[in-house]
C-alpha cells in the first residue's frame, strides 16, 4: 500500500492591483431598497453525527458532495436510520488545533462523534506524547457532553522509521482502550495507496476513494446507530 504523503500546505498571498478609473460623474443616491428578513432555517431536528478531523474529514480537493461526511449522510439515509451528518473538518488541523476548537463540536450537542486527527502531527513528526496528550483531552471532552466517540486511526509512511511508527499506531489502541471507544483501525483502508483512489497528491481520496472512506467508517459507525 502506498503510505500517505507528507502533507504541505502552501499558502498563496494574492494581491490586488488597483488602476486609476475616471471619476463617475456625480448622482443623486437611489432610494434603498427595503428586502425581508431572510428566512430563519430551522434546526434539523435529527440527532448529530459530527466528523470531526483535518482534511481527509473536510474532503480536501474533492467536489462538492463528495467528501467521507457527504458520503456517510447518504449511507445512514439508505439504512434508514434518522441522523444528520455535520462535518467539522478543517485541512491543516493538528490534535492542538483539533482541541482548542473541540467546544465548537461539543456546542452542536452531538450524538456521536468521528475522532480523525493525528495524521499531521505525525507527518510533522511531532512528539507523539503531545499528540496522544490532546486527543485524551478532546474524547474527555467530548465524552463528558454526552457524545459517542468513534476513534479513526492513521498511521505513517515506512522513513518515519519503525519506533516511531509503531508508538504512533500504538495512540490510537491505547486511548480506544482505555475510553472504550469503537476503533477504525486504519480510516484509508482499501484506498491509500490505490492510484484510482487517491488524487495526485497522494494524500487525499478522490470523490470515488470518499465513498470507500465511508463505508470504513459505517462499519465501525452503525453499531452506534438506532433506528
Amino acid at each position: 500500500m502506498r503510505p500517505i504523503a507528507f502533507l504541505v500546505s502552501t499558502c498563496l498571498l494574492l494581491a490586488g492591483c488597483s488602476r486609476d478609473q475616471p471619476k463617475a460623474p456625480e448622482r443623486d443616491p437611489a432610494p434603498e431598497r427595503e428586502s425581508a428578513p431572510p428566512a430563519a432555517q430551522k434546526p434539523d431536528p435529527r440527532p448529530a453525527v459530527v466528523a470531526f478531523g483535518d482534511s481527509l474529514s473536510a474532503g480536501f480537493g474533492a467536489d462538492p458532495g463528495k467528501s467521507y461526511p457527504d458520503f456517510l449522510q447518504k449511507e445512514i439515509d439508505r439504512r434508514g436510520y434518522r441522523y444528520h451528518v455535520v462535518n467539522a473538518g478543517i485541512s491543516g488541523d493538528t490534535t492542538t488545533d483539533g482541541l482548542e476548537r473541540v467546544g465548537t463540536v461539543t456546542a452542536l450537542k452531538p450524538s456521536i462523534v468521528i475522532v480523525e486527527f493525528g495524521g499531521n502531527d505525525g507527518l510533522r513528526g511531532l512528539p507523539v506524547g503531545t499528540t496522544k496528550a490532546n486527543m485524551e483531552q478532546m474524547i474527555i471532552a467530548l465524552q463528558k457532553a454526552g457524545a459517542k466517540v468513534v476513534l479513526a486511526g492513521m498511521t505513517l509512511p515506512p522513513n518515519y522509521g519503525p519506533d516511531y511508527i509503531r508508538s504512533f499506531e500504538a495512540v490510537y489502541r491505547d486511548l480506544a482502550r482505555k475510553y472504550r471507544l469503537p476503533l477504525i483501525p486504519f480510516l484509508l483502508r482499501g484506498v491509500g495507496g490505490h492510484v484510482d483512489l487517491m488524487q495526485r497528491d497522494g494524500i487525499h481520496p478522490t470523490g470515488e476513494g470518499n465513498r470507500i472512506v465511508a463505508q470504513n467508517v459505517m462499519q465501525t459507525l452503525e453499531p452506534l446507530l438506532r433506528k
